[in-house]
């Protein structure tokens, strides 16, 4: 008896031992890369959407706009910096698509925008927004998992059941996914919300600092495709949206408002949004006049490059887009 039951245990700890080195394994497989560099990003990229010379590695179907901005009384009053003390600035604009598809379908997926203001003496402000409030992680590192798994489903080495356990195992991408669930891309771009994602801080003119996360209104209202849209438009119609809503009415204009944050509210995670009762200042109007045209080609909407007064936050994933935008940047002009 005495040998059945060592036996016994015997087996029954072999079986433990090996489901914990299972779940061992199971685990290691769906954690975040140990590191995260531009470079990885660049090369994942170059995966995801094959060769494009020339062409952005992010956001490579787009078109260019030019107009104007127009800051608030508020604004100036309350803070310290270029991008507010004059009547207007000049702005270059890029609308996009999310991805580094030079032909992506304009029916599906994000919607992106990069602002260039104009400031005197050769100084510039440049904004990279997106139509979702959340980024896909907290740290560069869930982003580049995320893209690492898309390539392996793309080459049939996982499925999507490995992708639902990547998202389970790292919670904060699952607010991203929450918060878009059941949304359809816009019908315009000039007809949804960007969002800059990332913290920024603010001088004020009482030698304070606000930490403070912007958005993009429409001031024409919000329009969003139906499941009829996105199932019977072409697969591109939203530049010539754009060049008839602007013939139509000659101009369009979104709400620059900024969502000002208190002490405890986080500034190094871009998975997380701040409460909804937060102070919201209307900081400015941008306007546009005109599209098409060059003027974007030699722009790189880099969200670091800040006037003075502005700095950006300690978020982590700040420095990984400035150095992946320098590199694609280069390519690009390279014809790489």
């Amino acid at each position: 008896m005495k040998y059945r039951f060592a036996a016994l245990l015997s087996v029954m700890t072999a079986i433990t031992s090996t489901s914990v080195l299972a779940f061992q394994q199971d685990e290691n497989r769906y954690a975040v890369p140990a590191s995260a560099t531009a470079q990885d990003f660049i090369a994942v990229f170059k995966e995801l959407n094959g060769e494009h010379p020339g062409v952005r590695k992010g956001h490579a179907r787009g078109i260019c706009a030019a107009g104007v901005f127009t800051p608030t009384d508020e604004a100036q009053k309350r803070f310290a910096s270029p991008l507010f003390d004059n009547m207007s600035l000049p702005v270059t604009v890029r609308f996009s698509m999310g991805g580094g598809n030079p032909e992506a379908d304009e029916r599906k997926g994000p919607r992106g925008i990069g602002i260039q203001f104009d400031l005197a003496n050769n100084q510039k402000h440049t904004l990279a927004g997106l139509t979702s409030p959340l980024f896909s992680g907290s740290t560069p590192n869930h982003f580049l998992g995320l893209l690492q798994w898309n390539v392996k489903l793309m080459r049939g080495e996982a499925t999507r059941e490995n992708l639902e356990k990547y998202f389970q195992a790292n919670p904060s991408m699952l607010r991203s996914i929450e918060w878009n669930k059941g949304r359809t891309p816009s019908a315009e771009y000039t007809s949804t919300d960007y969002y800059g994602i990332h913290a920024f801080w603010a001088n004020t003119n009482d030698q304070q600092r606000e930490k403070f996360r912007w958005q993009l209104v429409p001031e024409g209202g919000h329009e969003y495709l139906t499941e009829h849209d996105i199932e019977s438009l072409p697969s591109s119609f939203l530049v010539e949206r754009l060049k008839k809503r602007l013939e139509q009415d000659g101009e369009i204009s979104f709400t620059w408002q900024w969502t000002i944050g208190q002490e405890n509210d986080p500034t190094n995670d871009p998975s997380t949004l701040w409460p909804d009762d937060r102070e919201k200042v209307n900081v400015g109007r941008v306007t546009i006049t005109q599209v098409g045209g060059d003027a974007c080609t030699p722009i790189n909407f880099d969200p670091n490059r800040v006037a003075k007064g502005i700095q950006p936050s300690d978020d982590p994933v700040l420095p990984i887009r400035s150095a992946a935008y320098a590199i694609s940047f280069g390519k690009r002009l390279s014809n790489l």
